[in-house]
């Protein structure tokens, strides 16, 4: 239990700005936590809803992996490289922003919200030249197992990024049970549930997560999704 940290979703961070809402799981903005400042190099994990017609204007990054992944909706991204691209669910955008990039997101609907997730990597090499990529998922790969979004191969399933971190997602009938083993044994893991509530067991412990996050160091670790479409 000493590696183990449970963020409850109604205890992470929160803006309501109008025109965004938003969840955060480390610090960011006007959200400070000196005990959720990052996660080894995940450093922003924000939940954000975005009302129609609106959303972030044109501003800069750089030595950061920004990725977003829509979960409802669709956004119009445009940067300074040149790219114009609609991203929707079921699909996921990356930035390497390196030496630095402009760039804009907008809810690609003028009357209906998007939501996605907003998050953001240290890198593990510094000032590359910025790219941007941008992959449509296969559903059904995701379906009952755990499907895999980026790694830090850039001929590996899904998409790539500056580290050696793994991302995967999956959708889950009740009572599915799955597992989960780390890709590089110094790495720690981070689970996120949008929806749904799952069981996770580790060394004969039980542990239930409903709607919240959480962090921990085993090396293999079994879930159970006790809600269908965890």
């Amino acid at each position: 239990m000493s590696n183990t940290i449970l963020h409850k979703a109604d205890t992470r961070g929160h803006a309501d700005h109008g025109w965004l809402n938003s969840y955060q799981s480390f610090s960011f903005a006007g959200y400070y936590n000196p005990e959720r400042t990052q996660f080894g190099v995940l450093r922003v994990l924000n939940d954000d809803v975005v009302t129609g017609g609106k959303g972030f204007g044109s501003h800069p990054h750089d030595n950061m992996e920004i990725i977003s992944i829509p979960l409802e909706g669709s956004l119009v991204h445009e940067d300074n490289m040149g790219h114009k691209e609609v991203v929707s669910a079921g699909e996921i955008q990356v930035m390497s922003t390196g030496s630095g990039v402009f760039h804009s997101e907008y809810n690609n609907s003028p009357d209906k919200p998007a939501k996605f997730l907003q998050i953001w990597l240290f890198p593990n090499k510094l000032n590359v030249t910025p790219r941007y990529d941008q992959v449509k998922l296969d559903p059904k790969k995701g379906e009952n197992k755990l499907q895999q979004l980026i790694s830090p191969d850039r001929d590996d399933e899904g998409t790539w990024i500056y580290q050696d971190a793994w991302f995967f997602s999956g959708r889950f009938d009740k009572e599915k049970r799955f597992s989960y083993e780390r890709k590089k044994k110094e790495n720690g893991v981070y689970l996120f549930v949008i929806k749904g509530s799952l069981l996770w067991t580790d060394s004969g412990w039980k542990h239930a997560m409903d709607w919240g996050s959480r962090m921990w160091t085993p090396s293999k670790f079994n879930l159970l999704a006790t809600i269908r479409r965890s």
